[in-house]
């Protein structure tokens, strides 16, 4: 008697699954908006789009950076180059050939871009606050629509109104805690904790980075019981300690040599990063000091591969670059503005670092 019960009780729930699955096939797919529109058709391109600002049957976006000659914005590029593709966009790649920060060429060629009649969308880095205002006040005149992207700006004209793709500042706070777990990890109970950076390159982006990243080594240092034993230096203001970002590597060296104790560093930023790589290289520290930096460009994964530099973050510069240019389009197709993009950070050590930019996005 219970097993006919058994059976009957399953040959039901299977009956009620076949039924349930019947009425999904039948009823459950949705074709049409409930204002009545389908999809397919709400899907489909603007018929103007393609013919905005320029009227010549495509659109063309310039992406501009205040550094292409180190290596980190060619993920940016290729990130940039694949939303093209995607969208049947130009994109016209441009950027200081300085291999270190270089806004004031950036501006130069930012100045030339604005005035081109072809350009329909105009993507910027802005490292230098304050700087671009006139490049976006006319590019709105010009009816250029405006992304920025990688650096923050948080005084930029219209702010409000213009999409930004970047990592906030306070990632930081992840490689400023790996910092103080190193130093456990390793047992060292004692010694000096530098930040050095140039606050004279006026990139406020940086200096918050160091802010995030010493307010987060400090904190861990502190639940551990053991700040006290420590002497975490990031200057007066908690921005740095001053340094040459014209010679950083002797500037690193000097900061070392000086203290005389120090067991953990962080840069922040693809200047004083590759310049602490070669800093502790050169006074054979690799492996004895928990160092960390920004970005992960060749001289960063040839630090972590050689034991001259613990950790890096990367900032998922793929998106910046992908993203600002699906910003636009969605802004002169769809009306959407000010879709703000956090990448955030990944951080990469020597276990790590042969995972780093097989499809050329790191």
């Amino acid at each position: 008697m219970m097993k006919t019960l058994l059976v009957s009780v399953s040959a039901l729930s299977l009956a009620v699954l076949m039924s349930a699955s019947a009425g999904a096939q039948d009823s459950g797919t949705i074709t049409k908006a409930v204002g009545g529109y389908s999809f397919e058709d709400a899907a489909k391109e603007a018929e103007g789009t393609k013919n905005f600002h320029s009227a010549d049957g495509h659109l063309t976006f310039a992406i501009v950076t205040h550094t292409a000659g180190n290596g980190f914005f060619d993920p940016v590029y290729v990130g940039a180059t694949v939303a093209g593709n995607m969208i049947g966009a130009k994109i016209l790649l441009l950027g200081s050939e300085s291999p270190t920060d270089d806004p004031a060429r950036e501006i130069e060629i930012l100045n030339q871009v604005i005035q081109d009649p072809t350009i329909d969308g105009l993507i910027l880095t802005t490292p230098q606050v304050g700087a671009y205002d006139d490049i976006v006040k006319t590019a709105e005149k010009n009816g250029i629509p405006v992304a920025t992207t990688n650096s923050f700006d948080p005084k930029i004209h219209n702010r409000l109104g213009l999409s930004h793709t970047g990592q906030d500042a306070s990632a930081a706070a992840i490689a400023g805690q790996a910092l103080a777990q190193c130093l456990a990890d390793n047992k060292i109970t004692k010694g000096s904790i530098i930040f050095p950076n140039d606050t004279g390159m006026g990139n406020i982006e940086v200096n918050n980075r160091v802010t995030s990243a010493y307010g987060a080594t400090v904190a861990a240092l502190k639940a551990a019981g053991t700040l006290d034993n420590f002497k975490v230096d990031a200057g007066p203001e908690s921005v740095g300690i001053p340094a040459d970002a014209n010679d950083p590597v002797n500037s690193i060296i000097g900061l070392i040599e000086q203290r005389g104790d120090v067991v953990g560093a962080f840069a922040a930023n693809n200047v004083f990063t590759p310049a602490l790589v070669k800093a502790i290289a050169q006074l054979k520290m690799g492996g004895k000091i928990c160092s960390y930096g920004f970005d992960l460009g060749p001289a960063q994964q040839e630090g972590m591969k050689s034991g001259d530099l613990t950790g890096a973050l990367g900032q998922q510069p793929f998106l910046q670059g992908f993203w600002p240019v699906m910003q636009l389009y969605l802004q002169i197709d769809r009306g959407i503005s000010a879709a703000n993009l956090d990448t955030r950070a990944q951080l990469v050590t020597k276990d790590t670092v042969g995972n780093i930019g097989k499809r050329f996005e790191n």
